[in-house]
């Protein structure tokens, strides 16, 4: 199970010390299983919740077809995908600003994955982690061997079922169930994904771990940059704590708070003193601040050793600009994350494009009319069936369709060909620009805007 990790001092190449966490618990690690919960269900659940016939969320690279909310996005909403971006990546930003890395802690699913789902599992079957620690180190009996089994078949069960949610966020629940009821013969590609996917979902919990949040997600290592001495982060108050050491009955030393008795430390799920100061491989768990909390609770001292501190109060440089930036940048998270569902929901029903025909010209008719030949690909973002027609928006303007399609079948594509045509009287010059608007119900859903080319007045 060891890993190599770096090089010592002499050149060798020193194996991983394993990190064997201790179960936590505590007020502050309840509301994590509540909010973890609460998410993983959520993730489990998005791809098969429908609304209006669309799951409510999917993500199908492979038809270009994006579902967010039971709304239906296509490459022509890429605006809006460009601004999430931007949003996501803001937020990132001002969040960590702020808060630190508590999305690490609390809401990322590799967290809530191995600390809620995996750990617990590990708890359940080698015991806490004394008992796995000594079960590591016991000879190879068959208990040992029958308890490693177990929990690694689960791990393997519980990594297929991952993929398997993972990949009805890209093909779709029904497609999903389709796949699962034919023969592996005829999606012998898809097969290998999922199993591909597996063992590596497999290989990340049961062996990876922390090596995930320490060295390869690089949010730990932009965390270094973005933190200043105004930012909330889980840390020690080491003007409180410091000197360690249990103090004596009738002795004059003084001593902190911190007993030293390293309960931080065991419970940690990276490995790390939170006593040595803000530390890249802290994710803000909070799992530190629950032990601690017990023990100065059992030594009938304040709570809050170790807690929810920006390193300048600490020092003892509390600025009170610090809340009134932690307002501000919350403020810009939330504007900003209107104008992203504003921008969802607002959006039109109907899309299109509409270009003039390739290789055609406008054509002199012999009744004084002039037209232009147009094509027009539409496309429908609702979960309605949707009857059309094309309208010109100027009056002196008709719509003449060629291939006549009335209905916008649900989150369907029309593609139509239809002529522009007005009296060439009315032609003032020679590029003209118009407007055409997709009626549904008598009311205009959508309006393109296009040029009309022909010769002005009477001219050829």
């Amino acid at each position: 199970m060891d890993m190599i990790v770096g090089k010592a001092l002499d050149g060798t190449k020193p194996k991983r010390e394993w990190i064997y966490a201790k179960k936590p618990g505590g007020k502050l690690f309840a509301y994590r299983q509540w909010l973890g919960y609460t998410l993983l269900a959520l993730l489990v659940a998005a791809p098969f919740i429908k609304i209006g016939g669309e799951p409510f969320l999917m993500f199908n690279i492979i038809d270009r077809k994006f579902v967010l909310f039971g709304n239906v996005f296509w490459p022509q909403d890429l605006h809006i995908f460009v601004f999430g971006m931007l949003i996501a990546m803001v937020c990132i930003v001002l969040f960590t600003v702020v808060y630190g890395r508590v999305w690490c802690g609390w809401a990322c699913p590799q967290t809530i994955f191995m600390e809620l789902v995996f750990r617990r599992i590990e708890y359940w079957i080698e015991g806490d982690w004394q008992q796995q620690k000594k079960l590591n180190q016991a000879p190879n009996t068959w208990a040992k061997q029958r308890k490693k089994l177990i929990k690694h078949a689960i791990f393997l069960l519980i990594s297929f079922f991952i993929s398997n949610i993972f990949l009805a966020y890209i093909i779709g629940v029904d497609n999903l169930w389709k796949i699962m009821g034919d023969p592996v013969s005829q999606h012998l590609g898809g097969f290998v994904s999922i199993m591909l996917f597996t063992l590596v979902f497999y290989a990340v919990f049961a062996y990876v771990r922390e090596i995930v949040c320490t060295t390869v997600c690089p949010y730990g290592r932009l965390q270094g940059v973005l933190l200043d001495d105004q930012s909330i982060t889980v840390a020690y108050d080491y003007r409180r704590g410091e000197p360690r050491g249990h103090r004596k009955k009738g002795s004059e030393q003084a001593v902190g708070d911190c007993v030293d008795c390293k309960l931080c430390v065991h419970v940690c799920p990276t490995g790390i003193d939170i006593r040595n100061g803000l530390q890249m491989e802290c994710v803000s768990c909070t799992a530190c601040i629950d032990a601690c909390d017990a023990v100065m609770e059992k030594l009938d001292k304040p709570k809050k050793l170790i807690g929810f501190y920006a390193t300048g109060e600490i020092a003892g440089d509390t600025k009170k600009k610090g809340n009134t930036r932690a307002i501000a940048y919350t403020v810009v998270l939330v504007v900003l994350m209107g104008i992203f569902g504003w921008l969802i929901f607002s959006r039109s029903q109907v899309d299109g494009t509409l270009l003039r025909a390739k290789g055609s010209s406008y054509q002199i008719r012999p009744d004084g009319t002039v037209s232009n030949l147009y094509s027009l690909e539409l496309i429908n973002k609702t979960h309605q069936d949707m009857p059309f027609e094309l309208v010109a928006a100027a009056e002196n303007f008709t719509v003449q369709v060629v291939n006549k399609i009335d209905e916008l079948k649900s989150g369907g594509t029309a593609q139509l060909s239809f002529f522009l045509i007005t009296a060439q009287r009315e032609v003032q010059a020679y590029k003209t620009n118009v407007k055409v608007n997709v009626m549904v119900d008598g009311r205009v859903l959508e309006t393109m805007k296009t040029t009309f080319v022909a010769p002005p007045g009477g001219g050829n």
